[in-house]
């Protein structure tokens, strides 16, 4: 299964999509597409092994943000808003139809606004380790709990978070503040469509008791813990794989009953 790879232009911003699909459907606009949104920092490597176990029954997109993954820095900070307008646009340019917006840490901000802002292309959201717990909302506390998460991720996991890291610094502190403001709990309660929340057991970043309160705030929203770190995609990627798989299959049966 080879990715189709390309950069698009959205108002001036570049955004990669790697675009990976079951046999014949890479084109499809009628199969629904699992759009795939890294965290502050990184890439759509952080969705590598994940996009292979879910392309083989899903059309799916991993993006590279504008800044992130060796893309050209935007020059300004990006709100999630912005960002989930970029997203949307960008895939639904090379058409896109019926969106699964899965975001994982930051990208859980972004997954949010696209299902805000976007609710005719939006179908549901995956929150895979949203962030910021409200109750540790500083630059110390977000230091310590990615040095903590450095130990459960593995090498692999580490080789990616750091060189993608170091591809990506001045998008990346542009991005702080943003990340760190956003009123997470907040935007979800406003969200008409199912909202799936996962967390990896051993995550210090998105840690239990707040990855409960973000789905408990949804209208819609479930709440499950797989094994691994704060990138549990991963670590777990046909369990993550065979899990939104099962979200889409329930929520599809919901619409038409």
């Amino acid at each position: 299964m080879r990715a189709k790879v390309e950069t698009v232009s959205v108002d001036g911003l570049p955004v990669r999509l790697r675009t990976l699909a079951p046999a014949g459907r890479l084109h499809d606009a009628l199969v629904p597409t699992v759009l795939l949104v890294h965290g502050i920092g990184m890439s759509h490597r952080s969705f590598a092994r994940s996009q292979q176990a879910l392309a083989r029954t899903h059309r799916t997109v991993a993006v590279d943000l504008p800044g992130f993954g060796g893309l050209p820095p935007a020059g300004r900070r990006l709100d999630a808003e912005e960002l989930a307008d970029l997203v949307v646009r960008a895939a639904r340019s090379r058409g896109a139809g019926e969106l699964v917006v899965v975001g994982q840490s930051m990208g859980s901000q972004v997954a949010v606004e696209a299902g805000l802002r976007h609710p005719d292309a939006v179908s549901s959201v995956v929150l895979v380790g949203p962030v910021v717990d409200d109750r540790r909302r500083t630059l110390f506390h977000q230091a310590v709990d990615l040095g903590r998460d450095s130990f459960a991720e593995g090498p692999r996991m580490n080789a990616v978070v750091l060189t993608d890291y170091l591809r990506s610094v001045r998008q990346y502190v542009r991005e702080l503040g943003p990340m760190l403001r956003y009123p997470l709990l907040e935007r979800v309660t406003g969200l008409d469509v199912p909202v799936l929340v996962v967390r990896g057991d051993r995550d210090p970043i998105a840690r239990h008791a707040w990855a409960a309160r973000v789905a408990a705030h949804a209208r819609r929203g479930a709440f499950v813990e797989l094994p691994g770190a704060h990138h549990v995609q991963e670590h777990r990627p046909v369990a993550f794989a065979d899990l939104v798989a099962e979200f889409r299959r329930v929520e599809t049966l919901e619409r038409l009953g």
